[in-house]
């Protein structure tokens, strides 16, 4: 599903990740950790195909990322789902159309938008905020909505950047089940986080970074 081959990538002020070696298979749910600084964003933006290693392959399901030229990379983005520790929603736009902007994005016909997004507002909680703006939503809440977001055009890979860094205990818990929701559904997830008291006793494969190399797996 996703493999890195002795990737490095190394940014013009320095840091980055160096060497790195793992493979995620289809529909698992893996924990990346580390510091600050550590690299665990930059790996994200590697397989999102934001940056590009400067050495190495990564592969995801048939494509080779470093091969992808400017204009394929939407062929990627169509695999891929993400959720963001700061939300990215759209302000000027109700939680409805917020949801379905992905699929104006990619086509979709007009007719299937509407049960599409009520699918993924009952699947996250929020059926009952569906004309509701973002700024009326507590943090859980616009998480549970770029989730929904996220999910709408059922990718097979989700990418969770540190999701629950703005939310409260209780807030990150009730994420953390809904993705594991989205994961039984077959979803392989990555997920990023600096909270090990979160996803410990979880019986998820957790993989560690420190200074841009992997330390444990």
């Amino acid at each position: 599903m996703i493999e890195f081959k002795n990737v490095s990538f190394s940014y013009k002020k320095g840091n980055g990740i160096k060497n790195i070696n793992f493979k995620i298979q289809e529909s698992d749910f893996v924990f990346l950790i580390g510091p600050t600084g550590s690299g665990k964003t930059t790996l994200m933006k590697l397989i999102y195909g934001e940056i590009f290693a400067n050495s190495g392959d990564i592969i995801l399901d048939d494509l080779y990322l470093n091969s992808l030229k400017n204009n394929k990379v939407h062929l990627l983005r169509r695999k891929i789902g993400m959720v963001f520790q700061n939300y990215e929603l759209l302000e000027d736009r109700n939680v409805f159309n917020n949801i379905a902007f992905p699929l104006h994005i990619l086509g979709y016909n007009a007719s299937e938008i509407p049960e599409r997004v009520d699918e993924a507002l009952s699947l996250v909680g929020l059926t009952d905020k569906k004309k509701s703006f973002t700024n009326e939503l507590s943090g859980g809440e616009q998480q549970r909505v770029s989730l929904a977001r996220a999910i709408i055009k059922e990718p097979d890979v989700l990418l969770a950047d540190e999701p629950t860094g703005n939310l409260d205990p209780v807030a990150s818990f009730e994420l953390m089940k809904l993705l594991e929701k989205v994961n039984d559904t077959g979803t392989t997830i990555l997920m990023t986080s600096h909270n090990y008291s979160l996803i410990k006793g979880r019986g998820r494969r957790i993989i560690e970074l420190k200074n841009g190399e992997l330390r444990g797996d």
